[in-house]
């Protein structure tokens, strides 16, 4: 009942009361950015959002206009292309704060998976196949609780929005909402752009070097026909 019936409702009311209280802030972080870096305050760009259908997808403007706009954070060297107040909105998520329009409008949710480029194939594809497709994107989502940028395991993060699509409750939202902030207080799993992927390789690497470690110890280990005499 709530999924059908007070969701959208809680979206547009909490996504239109956000507006207003948050005009002034969000006007002082427009004159910053364009104080600090050449080009338009807000960045536009397309995400896919609900049945793969692609909307309009706002955030203020964290690096420069040269940074490729297509590719996934995590793909790039976005230290090279961060603004000086990109640094500060990105690590507050206030970056964030322009997809209340999104909200307003339908396009998205205040809680669902994270809404991504065309170009995340294969996260789309697992999305697909877990059900995350059909629910509205949202600002923020069980995989954002669960691991936010160093989350990079796209079957994984994958799972977690099929988990949430299946079976979405006031109480999930609630929890998912206020565990967000608690996670953005923090500045908790903040990893930028291709860092993350660096991160998790060296853990693959650290995992591989246990493993092959072990495996050593047990060749050195006497087999059972070495300890009885026997060949």
């Amino acid at each position: 009942m709530y999924r059908k019936f007070f969701k959208r409702g809680f979206d547009i009311v909490f996504s239109f009361l956000g507006i207003v209280v948050l005009s002034v802030p969000m006007l002082l972080i427009m004159i910053v950015i364009k104080c600090d870096s050449e080009g338009p305050v807000i960045f536009k760009t397309e995400r896919v959002g609900k049945n793969g259908k692609p909307f309009k997808f706002y955030k203020f403007r964290s690096m420069r206009t040269d940074a490729p706009k297509d590719l996934p954070t995590r793909l790039m060297k976005s230290d090279e292309y961060i603004t000086n107040a990109g640094k500060f909105l990105r690590k507050t998520s206030l970056d964030e704060l322009p997809q209340l329009f999104c909200i307003l409008k339908g396009d998205m949710s205040i809680i669902g998976p994270r809404p991504v480029v065309d170009t995340e194939t294969e996260l789309l594809e697992y999305r697909e196949q877990t059900g995350a497709m059909s629910v509205r994107p949202g600002l923020t989502g069980l995989a954002q609780i669960s691991g936010r940028d160093k989350l990079i395991d796209m079957k994984l993060k994958a799972e977690l929005d099929g988990e949430y699509a299946k079976k979405i409750t006031f109480g999930k939202d609630f929890k998912i909402f206020f565990k967000t902030i608690a996670v953005v207080l923090k500045g908790s799993d903040i990893v930028e752009g291709d860092a993350v992927m660096k991160e998790g390789e060296a853990e693959q690497d650290q995992v591989q070097e246990v493993a092959a470690t072990q495996d050593e110890k047990n060749d050195a280990l006497p087999t059972e026909a070495s300890q009885t005499g026997e060949e």
